[in-house]
């Protein structure tokens, strides 16, 4: 009987407290709302199952745990908390994405840098609560709606933040069919959902093969600390559009990304342990989080109204929207909002523009943060 008693002292069932089983419930919500709802599979149901292995209690010392020294979660967390994962994530959208839509309508390109005040506007407020600059340049990021840039910039600057920082960031992103339809119709009117787009003229091949330089050359003098996020992008872009490295192109946008996105999903919801998660501090960023995205939303589809002051012809406002550099999600949301009111109204290709360019902001965005908090 001692020998047992020893024996279920050590398992989980004795260990666990009422907050790993809070989070092992939200681990199936995540799992089930990534399967079931089809809301951003691929990084829900890895972060949802890390979230259960990361919530399983285990006696401390035995080198299981995440946060132990030397266990083998422990170094594969490491390319979350050294920024290995981020630019490799990077690489794979520069290698799958096409710029032409953003090439030809450069204004389009103001939409997505629009969306990133609400970064900054966050950032204020956090600082406003107590937040140290650190933290608070952490926390305004999540309003990009970009999770490798929201790990990227918390590793280098508040590491003890990135569970909740990379979860909230993760979520939104998730949300947005959810988050976003209803601020877009708050701030636009029906006449202004139903305006339609001129088809962009077509871009050649040697514009698309010279942006991402240019892009990489004048976006990293602006903000060097963008580098490791901007020159991954733009490498995989070019290797996608020289077509002479297209075998590498390839490896980039398949192998390269899934693989991290399986390592990068997993370890981060390995780092909720219901101990280091549940604080009051990671309910306030969660708050924090969801303010910034509204905010970065609303930003871009106002600067869009603003902008049609001057515009001839107009441009549908619903595109702001897609400023945010959830890819392609927010552009699938403008599709759809501008569908609801119009069937024959096609907005993807042009929300894209704004969406790439959504991307670029948020990394600079971040490379400023981190410059500035240096």
């Amino acid at each position: 009987m001692e020998l047992l008693m020893d024996f279920f002292s050590n398992t989980g069932f004795a260990l666990a407290d009422y907050r790993n089983f809070i989070m092992i419930g939200i681990g199936c919500v995540f799992i089930y709302l990534g399967i079931a709802k089809h809301y951003e599979p691929l990084l829900l149901v890895p972060i949802g199952f890390g979230i259960l292995v990361g919530n399983i209690p285990v006696f401390k010392g035995l080198g299981l745990g995440i946060y132990e020294d030397n266990s083998v979660l422990h170094y594969l967390y490491l390319g979350v908390t050294q920024g290995v994962y981020p630019p490799l994530i990077f690489l794979g959208i520069g290698a799958m994405t096409d710029f032409s839509t953003l090439l030809a309508r450069p204004v389009l390109m103001l939409l997505g840098a629009a969306a990133q005040a609400g970064i900054f506007i966050t950032f204020l407020g956090a600082l406003a609560l107590g937040f140290s600059p650190n933290e608070a340049a952490s926390i305004g990021i999540i309003g990009g709606a970009d999770g490798p840039t929201a790990i990227f910039l918390t590793a280098a600057l508040a590491k003890d933040l990135i569970g909740p920082i990379a979860v909230a960031a993760y979520s939104y992103m998730a949300l947005v069919p959810v988050i976003q339809p209803p601020i877009m119709r708050l701030l636009t009117t029906r006449k202004e959902r139903l305006i339609r787009m001129e088809e962009p003229r077509i871009v050649s091949k040697m514009e698309k093969i010279i942006f991402p330089i240019v892009a990489l050359l004048l976006c990293c003098f602006i903000a060097p600390a963008a580098i490791p996020l901007l020159g991954m992008l733009c490498f995989g872009n070019l290797l996608k559009e020289a077509v002479v490295t297209e075998r590498l192109a390839v490896t980039a946008r398949t192998a390269v990304i899934d693989t991290v996105t399986i390592l990068l999903g997993l370890t981060v919801g390995a780092s909720t342990q219901a101990d280091v998660f549940l604080t009051p501090k990671s309910v306030l960023i969660f708050v924090l989080g969801a303010a910034s995205f509204c905010v970065a939303t609303a930003c871009g589809l106002l600067f869009a109204k603003f902008l049609n002051l001057f515009l001839r012809p107009k441009i549908n406002p619903l595109l702001g929207a897609a400023g945010v550099s959830a890819v392609p999600d927010s552009a699938r949301v403008v599709q759809i909002v501008g569908q609801q009111e119009d069937p024959t109204n096609f907005l993807l290709m042009h929300a894209m523009a704004p969406n790439i360019s959504g991307v670029i902001g948020s990394a600079v965005a971040a490379g400023v943060l981190w410059s500035f908090m240096m």
